[in-house]
């Protein structure tokens, strides 16, 4: 089954968040930015895969449409574990993580998709899972900022059925504020690695009265290992952390440190559904729960969505508590009454609506044919 055409897109669509516009990373969060893989084979079978966008699109794009997709050409789509090994070694050389790892964590979703098409099955049942229609999700919250709009966004977030909550603040008012409109839900904060290990110890105490489920990458940088241990030892509270790993050897440096309660692979930043069942058979050995990092919509969505229904069963799905604009998957990436559902058909259970697509593009698709 050759592959004879690749096609890369990029997407922008607003959203609404409620209240004041997100600030992450130094940058104001108004749409979602989402790149795009398709693969095409000689079998008229394809394949549809997401790398890792938002602020770093472009430059994901660039290593896509210059390097991967050309090289992609004339090679057979079912060998999904050689063709990773194969461009493995080859972008080894561009650094182990960022926009190379996220170009090949498209490309597997994609492979896998054509796999699941090929084979008449959903992508859940190839990884090993069990039939099921929808999966509890946790309404993750992007930062507000204010004690006065987390506590509304709260309020929002149980009043459409979700029962678990994830903030992504950094001062104590916010959180209380959370505690405080969501009664005894449980509650997460992800800090997105902003302090020292001492100053995260101290704000881990300063939280412990409100019940955190877990306390997300509060330590810069974020493979400081050995601070998450210490903070994870002295600070009380389960540590999660793994969104922005390099891979299966840096999870095992985790586990080995000691630093984790939950691991948080993201699947198109850390090489697509085939990392995800090698992190996940890891963290099973070293008796640490996973729950998969999902901070997106386009093909990485479901394909989030069936790692997690196949190797984290009792994990709850993340969803970002925005809408959107608009989305060529369509309900799909809707979370009803606090769940969403697990597709059924082959491969990722459904084609992005090109229409929709299209809509949102940045740019013409760069297409490239054998």
């Amino acid at each position: 089954m050759k592959i004879t055409a690749v096609e890369t897109y990029w997407t922008r669509i607003p959203f609404d968040m409620g209240g004041k516009p997100a600030v992450l990373g130094g940058l104001n969060w108004q749409t979602m930015n989402s790149v795009w893989l398709r693969i095409v084979t000689d079998q008229g079978l394809e394949g549809w895969g997401e790398a890792f966008g938002h602020a770093a699109a472009a430059t994901t794009m660039t290593v896509l449409n210059t390097q991967l997709a050309p090289a992609l050409l004339g090679l057979d789509a079912r060998d999904i574990a050689g063709l990773r090994l194969r461009f493995g070694k080859s972008f080894h050389g561009f650094g182990r993580n960022g926009p190379h790892v996220f170009a090949m964590s498209a490309l597997d979703i994609a492979l896998w998709d054509i796999a699941g098409k090929a084979s008449g099955q959903p992508l859940w049942r190839l990884l090993g899972g069990s039939p099921t229609e929808s999966m509890p999700s946790y309404a993750s919250l992007l930062r507000y900022g204010e004690a006065g709009l987390v506590a509304a966004a709260c309020e929002r977030a149980m009043g459409r059925g979700y029962k678990d909550i994830k903030l992504h603040e950094i001062t104590v008012p916010e959180i209380a504020a959370a505690r405080g409109a969501i009664g005894d839900a449980k509650l997460m904060v992800d800090t997105n690695c902003p302090w020292t290990v001492w100053q995260a110890i101290d704000i881990a105490h300063q939280v412990e009265e409100y019940d955190l489920t877990w306390f997300e990458e509060p330590v810069w940088p974020p493979n400081d290992y050995e601070g998450l241990a210490q903070v994870r030892l002295e600070g009380g509270l389960p540590i999660a952390a793994g969104e922005n790993a390099a891979g299966l050897h840096d999870f095992r440096t985790a586990f080995e440190a000691g630093a984790l309660d939950v691991a948080q692979p993201s699947v198109i930043k850390i090489g697509g559904p085939s990392a995800m069942v090698e992190i996940a058979a890891l963290a099973k050995a070293f008796g640490v729960r996973v729950v998969p990092h999902n901070a997106y919509f386009g093909a990485g969505f479901l394909a989030s969505l069936h790692c997690n229904a196949a190797l984290a069963p009792d994990a709850p799905f993340e969803r970002l508590f925005i809408d959107l604009e608009a989305s060529p998957y369509h309900d799909l990436v809707v979370a009803e009454n606090g769940r969403v559902t697990v597709p059924d058909g082959p491969g990722l259970g459904c084609d992005p609506d090109m229409a929709v697509l299209s809509r949102y593009q940045v740019a013409e698709p760069t297409i490239h044919r054998a």
